[in-house]
């Protein structure tokens, strides 16, 4: 049963990545077809096709990896300046120029007379920049869209002021690991030591009455080494327990990795499913675009330690992981003792979260990526509308087939990349729950 579970969840999330891909090549095909651009093929996946059908003058299918998707816009590649574009020469001036020139001489091997006008490097520059930008816009309304439902139809696990467990020690942060035990030379924690248990209702702190975790956190951690006077309900009768906190090593926040010296009193809240505000969704889409653009940062990193965690080191479970990574990451929650509900919750927001990733990734301003194209159109607005600014002649469309040896370096880097993490997911994956 556990093996069924895990092959439905790891399907059901790669037919969700997947309807994800044809949502964002879709984002590209409309308004390239609303603009009278040529558009000839739409396909998810990559290799050899499985499955095709052409309506009009674009073909749609699915071809066999399923590892993104396309959608071919003629034109993209522009010819020289002053270049016949039916007559593309090849140029024998270098490898570099070569490599250029032999891209434009494959981009209009297919591009006939009556083309004329609706090639995409032809387009003004700002039916271009929608093009490209449609994308990556249609995964963040998916990941709007799924985090929306998630958090305002099914809620979030939101800490409560009872007590759900008490720490018996303090660990140093350096060593704080799931299976790092309490030993003789630990300090007992302020909670252990002033008689905290599991139950209690938290009512004030040093005098100040609380209403939710969130107001009771920064209270301990600025209550720093000094003494604490805490008043809890048990059993429906209030006590009053005295201790000191303790000054202790811990996350900065959710999203950062820094450590900071706080003061600690050792116990941890009950969380409740409450559903949340549209407010809320935009507050959370917000900090995660933030984490995500901060993971993005550090991601050269973050490969290094997957790299050697395929080399027999410990992986972070913070590291990045390829689809393969998290399809295995939706098998786990989908086989594991979680209800119905949160199983449900925790695909969605790994689907949602994906989106979101996909979307920012694509938005990087480096070719071949969407936002490399975007760039490409900014600038060639700009440009123009300098010219005409100051009167000067029109420098006409940006020649982004100058750029391509780049280009080629940073695919070649993505996929290094990929197939790097698709090994590390195979050899040294990430796990949500241990065993």
């Amino acid at each position: 049963m556990t093996v069924l579970l895990t092959i439905v969840g790891i399907v059901l999330f790669v037919a969700g990545v997947l309807i994800s891909v044809g949502l964002h090549e879709m984002g590209h095909m409309i308004p390239a077809k609303a603009f009278g651009m040529k558009v000839t093929q739409f396909f998810v996946g990559f290799g050899r096709t499985v499955w095709s059908v052409k309506r009009g003058e674009t073909e749609y299918g699915i071809k066999a990896i399923p590892a993104g998707g396309f959608v071919r816009i003629i034109g993209m590649m522009p010819p020289a300046k002053g270049q016949d574009p039916t007559k593309v020469r090849k140029a024998n001036t270098g490898p570099i120029q070569s490599m250029v020139e032999n891209a434009r001489s494959a981009e209009y091997e297919t591009i006939a007379p009556e083309d004329d006008g609706r090639l995409f490097y032809q387009k003004v520059w700002w039916k271009k920049l929608i093009v490209m930008a449609s994308g990556p816009l249609v995964n963040v309304v998916i990941a709007f869209v799924l985090f929306g439902g998630l958090y305002m139809l099914y809620g979030t696990p939101v800490a409560q002021t009872t007590v759900s467990t008490v720490t018996d020690c303090v660990i140093p942060a350096n060593q704080a690991t799931p299976d790092r035990k309490c030993t003789d030379t630990d300090k007992v924690s302020p909670a252990k030591d002033a008689g905290f248990q599991v139950g209690d209702k938290i009512v004030s702190f040093n005098g100040t009455q609380i209403s939710s975790w969130d107001q009771l956190t920064p209270l301990i951690r600025s209550n720093t080494d000094k003494p604490a006077t805490i008043v809890v309900e048990r059993n429906g009768v209030q006590k009053t327990l005295k201790t000191s906190t303790i000054m202790n090593q811990v996350q900065e926040s959710a999203t950062s990795e820094k450590l900071v010296s706080v003061g600690f009193l050792g116990i941890s809240p009950t969380e409740k499913v409450e559903r949340q505000s549209f407010g809320f969704v935009v507050d959370q889409m917000g900090k995660l675009t933030v984490s995500t653009v901060q993971a993005l940062g550090r991601f050269p990193e973050k490969l290094v330690g997957v790299a050697k965690s395929i080399v027999g080191g410990q992986r972070d479970q913070d590291s990045p992981m390829s689809v393969v990574g998290a399809s295995r990451v939706a098998g786990e929650v989908a086989s594991s003792d979680l209800g119905v509900g949160q199983k449900i919750a925790t695909g969605i927001l790994l689907l949602a979260s994906l989106n979101l990733f996909l979307a920012l990734f694509n938005f990087i301003p480096l070719l071949p990526l969407d936002g490399g194209h975007m760039i490409g159109a900014i600038w060639e607005g700009i440009r123009r509308g300098l010219a005409k600014l100051f009167g000067r002649p029109d420098p006409g469309y940006v020649d982004v087939a100058k750029l391509l040896p780049i280009a080629y370096v940073a695919a070649s880097v993505i996929v290094v990349m990929g197939v790097l993490l698709v090994i590390a997911d195979i050899v040294n994956p990430i796990k949500l729950f241990n065993g």
